[in-house]
């Protein structure tokens, strides 16, 4: 199982750095004398230690002072380490947990993310035609404008039968005088029936004999 995992340093003194995983048990820290020697003051002299159990290794912390984290998360006893975990020692040392089969885990994991390309949206379908097809629902028809009747001004009404009041009032007794004086006729009838009436208004007309 020798020589099957790695750390990859992502953050710390050394970016980039690799630490090959290897043998039985490893020991972390800041002193030389371990397996993977960290020389910075977050780690501490004697900070972890793994052991291979079966196919895998986990990873104890030893009572360090920062404190060791899997994937952002410190943990109090024995954890399991799987390829892809990030394994930090304190808050600034990083290092990604490989497997060496994957000869591609380094470069792709420090390549960009792929550009999205965001494609512009469909144009809307254009609204259907008429076919000449009955349309299922009644199709409301323009009412007609119309025009209004001009109304015949009252005023001139008013106007005409008060004229036609002061020509009769004068015209009367015209005729009424002319026949008096001739009595005859059709004069004599208009008189009779005339008369009654102006009398009323203050003339003295006599009627016909």
């Amino acid at each position: 199982m020798a020589g099957q995992f790695r750390f990859v340093m992502r953050s710390g003194p050394i970016v980039g750095k690799v630490y090959p995983v290897n043998g039985q048990e490893i020991s972390i820290g800041r002193d030389a004398a371990n397996a993977i020697t960290i020389n910075d003051a977050e780690v501490s002299r004697k900070h972890a230690r793994m052991e291979l159990r079966g196919s895998a290794y986990i990873i104890q912390d030893l009572g360090s002072t920062n404190g060791t984290f899997v994937n952002n998360v410190r943990i109090t006893g024995m954890q399991v380490l799987n390829p892809g975990d990030t394994v930090a020692f304190g808050e600034g040392i990083v290092l990604a947990y490989e497997s060496v089969m994957d000869a591609n885990a380094t470069v792709l994991s420090s390549k960009a993310p792929p550009t999205v390309v965001q494609r512009p949206a469909p144009a809307p379908a254009p609204a259907p035609t008429y076919s000449g097809k009955v349309p299922a629902g009644p199709v409301p028809m323009p009412v007609p404008v119309v025009p209004g009747k001009k109304k015949f001004p009252i005023w001139i009404i008013i106007v005409i039968l008060l004229v036609m009041v002061i020509c009769a009032c004068v015209a009367i007794p015209v005729i009424i005088d002319y026949a008096h004086l001739d009595c005859f006729g059709p004069f004599k009838y208009v008189a009779n029936m005339v008369v009654p009436i102006l009398n009323r208004f203050g003339y003295t007309y006599v009627l016909c004999p």
